[in-house]
Order: C-alpha cells, then sequence, then structure tokens
C-alpha cells in the first residue's frame, strides 16, 4: 500500500532538499576556492608570519635601491621588497611593467617557496599621483587634456 503525501507534506519537503541542496552547493564552493584567496602582506608582515610555501600571496613595497639583478638567461631577474622595516627577496621570470624600477613601488603576485624567497607569477607597477605618461610629458595641460578627450571619443 502506497501512502501519498499530502500537498503541504510535499511542498515542506521539496523547500528542505532545496535548501540542503543550497547549503550544499555553497559548503562545496567554500571548499574549492579555500586556497584561491589571495592575501596581500608588505615586507614587515610577511617577515614575521610568512605564509604556508605555495600559497598565493601578494608583496607590496618598494623596490629595494641597487637589488635589481638580471639573470644570465635574460628574463629572470631578483630582487627586494622593502617597506623601510624589512626586506623581502624576489624572483620574476617574464616582461617587467614598463614603471618597474628601483625605488618604484610594486606589487608582486605569487608564493613563498621552500628556500624563502618569494617568486613572482605577476609584477604590478605602482606610480605616485604626479605619474603622467611618456606620450604627454612634453604637452601642455590643454593639449594632454585634448590628447585624452580624442582618445575616448
Amino acid at each position: 500500500m502506497a501512502t501519498a503525501f499530502k500537498p503541504k507534506h510535499q511542498r515542506l519537503v521539496l523547500i528542505l532538499l532545496a535548501f540542503a541542496a543550497l547549503i550544499a552547493a555553497g559548503l562545496l564552493a567554500a571548499w574549492a576556492l579555500r586556497n584561491q584567496a589571495s592575501l596581500f602582506y608588505v615586507p614587515v608582515q610577511f617577515a614575521a608570519d610568512p605564509p604556508a610555501p605555495g600559497r598565493a600571496v601578494r608583496l607590496g613595497g618598494m623596490v629595494a635601491e641597487g637589488s635589481l639583478k638580471t639573470q644570465a638567461d635574460g628574463v629572470t631577474i631578483r630582487f627586494a621588497v622593502s617597506d623601510g622595516e624589512a626586506v623581502v627577496p624576489v624572483t620574476y621570470s617574464g616582461i617587467v611593467p614598463d614603471l618597474f624600477q628601483e625605488g618604484s613601488g610594486v606589487v608582486a603576485e605569487g608564493h613563498l617557496q621552500p628556500d624563502g624567497t618569494f617568486r613572482a607569477d605577476n609584477l604590478l607597477a605602482k606610480h605616485d599621483e604626479s605619474y603622467v605618461p611618456r606620450e604627454l610629458e612634453d604637452m601642455t595641460a590643454a593639449q594632454a587634456k585634448q590628447t585624452v578627450a580624442e582618445t575616448f571619443q
């Protein structure tokens, strides 16, 4: 003998199943993304409490003066990121941004290697509020404004 649920109970069961599925999907998404979050460190935080090797993080600071060295392969560079209190050695292989130089701000995305150096997968060069693109350096303010206006038309 098959007894059927009353329509009221059927709706309740469907709502409970949908709620359980929603919670399961949320937990599954959180579990899958647990290592994908990219934390931001400055060198003093990095030195005091380094992340686990292999964990994706961002390291921000200034490129230390005299630390920028190009390796023999011509693609790999080594430099140090400093915040005035601590220094973190960094290696990067690839094309560096145009604004990247000693004494400039940088955000390096990557991970800590077991030997204690930071392996950058991506470099973001930062500039200050007085930055002017090379193309606009020799223009007057009116010419620069006109050029920018033409760019967005």
